[in-house]
């Protein structure tokens, strides 16, 4: 069995971020390339538009939309993450082993994001397909208009959680501050204790999937109903 080709060194501290991403969307879609990016210093934009099934290591923190509209890639981001990390992400993974800012995974239509610390507010919003696990816990408005997809959250979620939701699942193990509008808790079978733990175990984090509660959309708005105006 032949060994992983050595990663492709890329140091922001000389070079651009146009530059690299200009790289990075010529490697070949089927080309297993492997990157190693350090000193991001907190650059925005980093590795967006990625089609290559690639893996690649940042090494340190990164700023707005990184691995926006990633397709197919592997990546991680060993540091924290400014807002719209993985924004309308397709496919592939996308880890951060630290915090991220507002907005992760907003729009997601595919993928796996995982992130290992916290994320703050409106995570996952509108998301259309995306798995999101995190960790730690999100900030209020999370999966607001959530549409297809799972956020799991191991720690708490903030106020508002699932407002206007549609047929997005969440999962959290702590306390909600509160549910927004629409979004009700539902019964927690064996097949989603089952399905939990799959996206627990492809995330890498251990957690007792029982030991969550499950919400969903109680499917009042779906339709304007004058007997609850009041919600919309």
């Amino acid at each position: 069995m032949s060994a992983a080709p050595e990663p492709v060194e890329f140091d922001l501290a000389g070079g651009d971020r146009r530059s690299l991403n200009r790289s990075l969307h010529e490697i070949e879609r089927d080309e297993g390339a492997r990157w190693r990016i350090r000193n991001p210093g907190g650059r925005h934009a980093l590795c967006v538009g990625m089609a290559a099934a690639a893996e690649l290591e940042i090494l340190g923190h990164v700023g707005y939309y990184c691995a926006g509209m990633n397709r197919s890639a592997n990546i991680v981001i060993h540091g924290n993450a400014g807002p719209g990390l993985a924004e309308n992400m397709m496919s592939g993974s996308v880890r951060v082993k630290g915090n991220a800012s507002q907005s992760a995974g907003a729009s997601g239509r595919g993928g796996l994001l995982v992130i290992e610390g916290n994320a703050s507010a409106r995570c996952g919003i509108s998301m259309k397909g995306i798995d999101i696990v995190v960790a730690g816990s999100v900030g209020h408005m999370s999966a607001f208009m959530a549409q297809a997809g799972h956020l799991v959250v191991c720690g708490d979620a903030g106020a508002d959680l699932g407002d206007s939701i549609y047929e997005a699942v969440l999962y959290v193990r702590g306390t909600v501050a509160s549910l927004g509008a629409d979004c009700i808790e539902k019964d927690m079978s064996n097949a989603h204790v089952e399905r939990l733990g799959g996206l627990l175990a492809a995330a890498g984090v251990e957690a007792d999937a029982a030991a969550f509660r499950r919400y969903g959309s109680a499917r009042r708005l779906y339709n304007f109903d004058v007997d609850h105006a009041d919600e919309y």
